[in-house]
């Protein structure tokens, strides 16, 4: 897929990797709306990436903001060509401790909002008749369990299985579907975890980093923002359905398939 007048919807893209995958695209020559529960945040920071970037308030739980705003996508650029389901939330509770709200909101987000901006963009895809991508943020967590987060691993687990019946779907149309699995990544999320486990397991800071989060990398370093960034890039460009239904792992070595 070549990037001229295309055109991607990027959730939670006000911050973090969101944002960093949102100015990645408007370098390469996307179009690109930056979707956000925060519609301030929206706003500035499509203001700060430039001309190439539209704001647009989206809670990917409510289906009624979801399609709203992707029509408004569609009108404003003439498509949705792209899709990046990056919305999320992270809790750290043992399951003996863990609220069925707290539960609820964390897989509604991930799981419904993966599914609700998916429906949308796909309809939009298949009417246009030019194919596109799908690319759903998932995590190392789409692979292994950590203790503390039973919530997150269960919606990082069904992405994977979200994106294969994408895949099945879409191919006839054009349409790819890939989920990204990063690893450690300092965005807000991860750095409000620190010290959460830190307390929930009785350790310092440092020893969450060192001993569970860093420890089986290859370079002892946190996966960055540039390198989710530059994987999704080449997933939202792979031309044809060669790639599609498949999970890209990118954590330093942390977990290898």
């Amino acid at each position: 897929m070549t990037v001229n007048n295309k055109v991607a919807l990027v959730t939670g893209s006000a911050s973090g990797i969101g944002r960093t995958i949102a100015e990645a695209y408007v370098e390469a020559g996307l179009n690109v709306g930056i979707a956000d529960i925060n519609m301030d945040a929206a706003t500035a920071t499509a203001a700060e990436i430039g001309a190439a970037a539209m704001p647009l308030r989206m809670d990917v739980t409510d289906e009624n903001e979801v399609e709203a705003a992707t029509d408004a996508l569609a009108e404003h650029y003439g498509s949705v060509d792209i899709l990046v389901s990056n919305a999320g939330i992270q809790h750290i509770d043992p399951i003996v401790e863990l609220d069925y709200r707290d539960w609820k909101k964390l897989i509604a987000i991930h799981l419904d909002g993966a599914f609700l901006t998916t429906r949308a963009c796909m309809r939009k895809m298949v009417n246009q008749g030019n194919g596109g991508s799908v690319i759903l943020m998932g995590s190392a967590h789409s692979k292994v369990a950590s203790p503390l987060k039973a919530p997150y691993v269960t919606a990082k687990h069904g992405l994977l299985g979200l994106c294969r019946v994408i895949a099945k779907e879409g191919a006839k149309y054009g349409i790819r579907a890939n989920v990204i699995c990063p690893g450690f990544v300092l965005t807000p999320l991860v750095e409000k975890q620190i010290p959460e486990q830190a307390a929930e397991l009785g350790i310092s800071e440092e020893e969450v980093i060192k001993t569970m989060m860093l420890k089986d990398t290859v370079d002892g370093e946190f996966t960055t923002l540039e390198d989710v960034a530059n994987v999704a890039l080449f997933l939202a460009t792979f031309p044809t359905n060669a790639l599609t239904g498949q999970s890209i792992v990118v954590t330093h070595g942390w977990f290898m398939e």
